[in-house]
């Protein structure tokens, strides 16, 4: 069971159900996740993508983002020059893979795929407060933090003991570091503050407290979780005038 989760739900339990504890300000309130922020709407993990550029075969468009179907991809804002996807390998899956995709002269180009952890029963439309699953689909990326200081973040970052974290993970591993580097999902939160702010526009019962932030090497509460120095470029890199944004669900799901 974690003792001291001061953070977001995005941190596994020992128990599936139980849920973290979310420090706001000197206040340890209850957290979980979904969104306000959306958007009209493992190794490397097998057939993860790599940089290219990318034509939909249904439509023959250059999407420039590989595993994305014309649906999802008529999400993503024309103006997002900075495309974060996290591709589920299964609807039921806590294994994911993300790529960074940059907007260049020659289009939309792809990174390395790096391994992730999402949440302990994979993906879901219709996110609610502890259902151990994270929401699928396109938000954007506003603000940063972490209990350690600042690795040289464009988003803005803000440092707090209220990021500290300890217990165990659904699989026993340590959660301690989880929340060393957090960017939050822009899901059922106010853009423009710390990741540990409490407010929900959807309700409380929408969940909220979805991050990416540091793996622990096990499953989520609903947040996606990547290795630390995959998490400290991407700190780096995202800037907050390229408009970057995440695109986010199982496979199935984000090819339509």
């Amino acid at each position: 069971m974690v003792t001291a989760v001061s953070v977001a739900g995005c941190a596994s339990t020992g128990t599936p159900g139980a849920e973290s504890a979310h420090a706001h300000g000197a206040e340890a309130v209850r957290a979980n996740r979904t969104p306000s922020g959306t958007l009209p709407a493992a190794p490397s993990a097998p057939g993860a993508p790599s940089a290219a550029t990318v034509t939909d075969p249904a439509t023959g468009a250059d999407t420039g983002l590989a595993g994305l179907g014309p649906q999802t991809s008529a999400r993503v804002p024309a103006d997002a020059r900075q495309v974060v996807v996290a591709i589920g390998q299964g609807k039921n899956s806590s294994r994911s893979h993300v790529v960074l995709y940059r907007r260049t002269a020659s289009g939309r180009q792809g990174g390395a795929a790096w391994p992730t952890h999402n949440a302990l029963k994979g993906w879901t439309t219709d996110h609610h407060l502890d259902d151990l699953r994270s929401p699928i689909g396109v938000f954007t990326l506003s603000d940063a933090g972490g209990l350690l200081a600042d690795p040289g973040s464009k988003l803005p970052y803000t440092r707090s003991g209220g990021f500290s974290v300890s217990g165990t993970g659904f699989e026993g591993e340590s959660l301690a570091g989880s929340f060393d580097y957090v960017i939050a999902i822009d899901y059922n939160r106010a853009k423009g503050t710390s990741p540990l702010d409490w407010t929900r526009p959807l309700g409380a019962s929408k969940g909220g407290g979805v991050w990416l932030h540091v793996d622990h090497g096990g499953p989520t509460h609903a947040c996606v979780s990547l290795p630390e120095k995959d998490m400290k470029e991407l700190l780096r890199t995202l800037d907050p005038a390229l408009h970057p944004v995440i695109v986010m669900g199982d496979a199935a799901s984000l090819k339509k």
